[in-house]
Parts: C-alpha cells; structure tokens; sequence
C-alpha cells in the first residue's frame, strides 16, 4: 500500500469519526435541552397541602396506591392498612389488580375503601387569600 493511500484512508476515516461525534454530540445537547425544560415537582410540605388533589371521585381503578399517595397527600401506609392488604409486592399493582387478587368475588371494594380512606386522612386544604395592601400613614 502506497503512502498516499494510507494518508486518504487515515483522512477519510478522520473525516468519518467527525461526522459520527458531530451527529450524535447534537442529538446528546438536542436532548439535555428538552429534559432541562422540565422542572422537578415541588417538594411535599404537609404543612402548606394546597398542590394537593382532593376530589375522591377522580380515583380511577388503573391507579396504583403510592400515586393515590403521592396525589392526596397522604401516607401509603394508611391506604394500604386501609384495605387491609400488605405493602410488600403490592405497591406497583393497580387497585383493579389489587382488587382482583384479595376480593375476587366483590366487585370494586378496594377503591371503595381507599376513596374513604383517602377522605379521612385527608391534610386540610387552606385557601390562600391575597394579602390585603397595608395602608401607609401619611407623616
């Protein structure tokens, strides 16, 4: 093999190995972009609840506890005692599945009793008024 073909393979090669780290470089910041415009949830305050959800009759039955949880502001731990099933291997199941394999011959008493849970251990939610402007006294 001739130098000046070593030197074009090398080159072409080079060029090649540009082309794939300009490519996939662009793709990687394209990437960071888009995940950077989502900002984290807010950090859970018991004390100031008001993100929390609280219509019990938005509890759908593909839901699995720790969302209810994490939605109602309130402790898995209370939902799961609740329904009287233990939180171990249960926590990624819907409360159909749940239902299905703990009370198959009852027809939606797992949503029942969390719905009523969720209401009894419910944080109360209080509404935020605008702070009234203080007057100014003249001098």
């Amino acid at each position: 093999m001739t130098p000046q073909k070593q030197r074009a393979i090398v080159l072409g090669l080079i060029i090649v190995g540009i082309v794939i780290v300009g490519f996939f470089g662009l793709r990687t910041l394209r990437a960071f972009r888009e995940v950077r415009g989502h900002r984290p949830p807010p950090p859970f305050s018991p004390a100031g609840a008001q993100g929390a959800e609280t219509d019990v009759e938005l509890i759908r039955d593909w839901m699995t506890i720790p969302f209810i949880a994490h939605t109602y502001r309130v402790h898995p731990k209370l939902l799961f005692d609740a329904i009287g099933i233990p939180p171990k291997d249960n926590e990624e199941k819907s409360l159909k599945q749940l239902n299905e394999e703990f009370y198959p011959n009852e027809d939606s008493v797992v949503m029942v009793k969390i719905k009523a849970a969720v209401l009894a251990n419910q944080l109360p939610v209080v509404p935020t008024s605008p702070s009234a402007p203080t007057a100014s006294s003249a001098p």
